[in-house]
This record gives C-alpha cells, sequence and structure tokens, in this order.
C-alpha cells in the first residue's frame, strides 16, 4: 500500500524534528572541538561560544601539550587495555555462562540468572568501599587484572541479553554438532559463537562506552599515582593555584570520544538487533 498523504506529512515532521534532536546532542561535541583548537584566553571569557577566529586559532597545539606535557598516552594505554580486556572477558564468560543457564535446566542455572539479573540493580555506592578494600587485599589494583573487578559488574546486563539469544536458538543445530562428534566446547565456539555475533556485538559497545568512560572504578582500585586512565588524567589538568587548564582539557576530551565514536559508526546496525534479539525473544 502507498503512503497517504497524512503519512507523508507526518514522517516529514518527525524527521525535522528527529533532525533537530540530533543537532542538540552532536552540539556539545562541536563545542569542544571548536575551543580545542583555540587559545585558553578564549575559552575562559565571553568568546567560549564563538568559533576561532585568525587571534584565537591555535591548530593542534593544545593537542600536543595534552599529549607530551600531560603523560596523555600513558592514560590512553591504560583505558586501551582495561577496556580491550574487560570487554573480552564480559563476552567471553557471560556468553558461555548464559549458553549453561538455557540449556542446563536446574536449580544451580536458574540460580545464577536471578543474581546476575539481580546484580544489575545493586548501586555501585553500596559495595564501592567494601570492593576497594577486597581489591587491594586480592591484587586486583592495576590495569592488567582490574578487568575481574569489571566481569563482576558487567557480566549483570551481559547474562541477560545472551540468555534472551540463546533461548531462540534452536537446539536441534547443537544436537547435529554432537551427532558429527563436536564436545561442548566446539559446539560453543564453532556452532553457538557465529549465531550469537549480533547480540555480541551490541553488548561489546554497550559494555565499552560503560569501561571506557568509567571514572569512579578506576579512581577507587588502582593507584592514582601510578596508573590514571583518561577520564582520571582529565580531572588533573590543574595549573598553579588550582586553575584548570581548558583548552587542553578539550582537546583530551575530543581524543578520548573519537574512538566511542568509531566504534558505534561502524557497529551501528548490530546495535538494535542485538539488543531487541536479547531482551525481546524468547
Amino acid at each position: 500500500m502507498g503512503k497517504t498523504a497524512k503519512d507523508r506529512r507526518i514522517n516529514s515532521v518527525l524527521s525535522v524534528v528527529l533532525t533537530i534532536i540530533c543537532i542538540l546532542w552532536m552540539y556539545p561535541v562541536f563545542m569542544i572541538l571548536m575551543n580545542s583548537l583555540k587559545t585558553e584566553r578564549a575559552i575562559t571569557t565571553t568568546h567560549a561560544f564563538e568559533l576561532p577566529t585568525a587571534e584565537t586559532f591555535v591548530g593542534l597545539k593544545n593537542y600536543i601539550y595534552g599529549i607530551t606535557e600531560m603523560d596523555f598516552l600513558s592514560s590512553l594505554w591504560y583505558s586501551f587495555i582495561i577496556t580491550i580486556s574487560s570487554v573480552a572477558l564480559i563476552l567471553l564468560c557471560c556468553s558461555m555462562c548464559a549458553w549453561y543457564i538455557i540449556r542446563v535446566q536446574s536449580v544451580l542455572s536458574k540460580g545464577m540468572y536471578y543474581l546476575c539479573v539481580f546484580s544489575m540493580i545493586v548501586p555501585f555506592q553500596m559495595v564501592m568501599f567494601t570492593l576497594a578494600k577486597t581489591a587491594d587485599s586480592l591484587k586486583l589494583n592495576s590495569p592488567y587484572n582490574i578487568c575481574i573487578i569489571y566481569l563482576g559488574f558487567g557480566a549483570g546486563l551481559a547474562v541477560f541479553m545472551f540468555t534472551g539469544f540463546v533461548k531462540s536458538m534452536p537446539i536441534a543445530i547443537e544436537e547435529a554438532a554432537m551427532i558429527d562428534g563436536c564436545n561442548p566446547l566446539q559446539i560453543f565456539f564453532k556452532v553457538v559463537c557465529p549465531i550469537l555475533k549480533p547480540t555480541m556485538i551490541s553488548t561489546a559497545i554497550l559494555e565499552t562506552m560503560w569501561v571506557w568512560n568509567d571514572y569512579l572504578l578506576p579512581t577507587l582500585v588502582l593507584d592514582i599515582k601510578q596508573y590514571r586512565t583518561i577520564p582520571m588524567a582529565i580531572q588533573y589538568f590543574r595549573g598553579s593555584y588550582g586553575k584548570v587548564e581548558m583548552a587542553p582539557m578539550m582537546a583530551c576530551i575530543m581524543i578520548t570520544v573519537i574512538p566511542v565514536i568509531v566504534l558505534y559508526l561502524v557497529c551501528q546496525k548490530y546495535i538494535i538487533d542485538g539488543v531487541v534479539a536479547g531482551a525481546v525473544k524468547g
């Protein structure tokens, strides 16, 4: 059936409204980009919301200063290590856990599922002091093993999404692989994982945005003097007498935002499919 004139008008109005909303959402990012190319004085005065001029434009000077003087590359490296290791561990462990919960119908599996879902509603502030003490005792206070803590906090959402998708998977495919001689690990990695791809990608994006931008957990667990992630490093753009160096801070914020934007643009087609499949099916 063709669209009526009323439907076309509604679509036109929705397009205009959504375009305005997108512009409003992108405006702060645009202003950060503009201010990252201006002098410090132009940001801290009434000209903060103006475009760079010949007098205020400094090019990549703020980016170079933030990377070299503030040791921002080290923070970038720590954030990459923490994010990649945490997301990889969450995807592997939670997908296997969800597969076990659905395929092994027992009291233990149901208890595991409800515990994971319950963890989603527990406020982080309730456990943060105990967590900091436990992390120090277990030597989980470095960027190379903090991923274990992120696994615990990220398991709730990931298991919830994976179990919803596994419910929709026909068990006959796994039974056929078992008849062909595959063991459980081979069935999971050769049969289940390829089918879980949409949910894995959407879960990876959600978990990446959370871990990459997280400030509170690394601050509580890591040694601030030795290890600083990107959100932690941005807080230290202070000069003498507590003055904040806004221009280098804006530049480093742009460096922080770019990887997440690129990841989202590359994988955006999987987000809706994965979220719907993980939360609705079954």
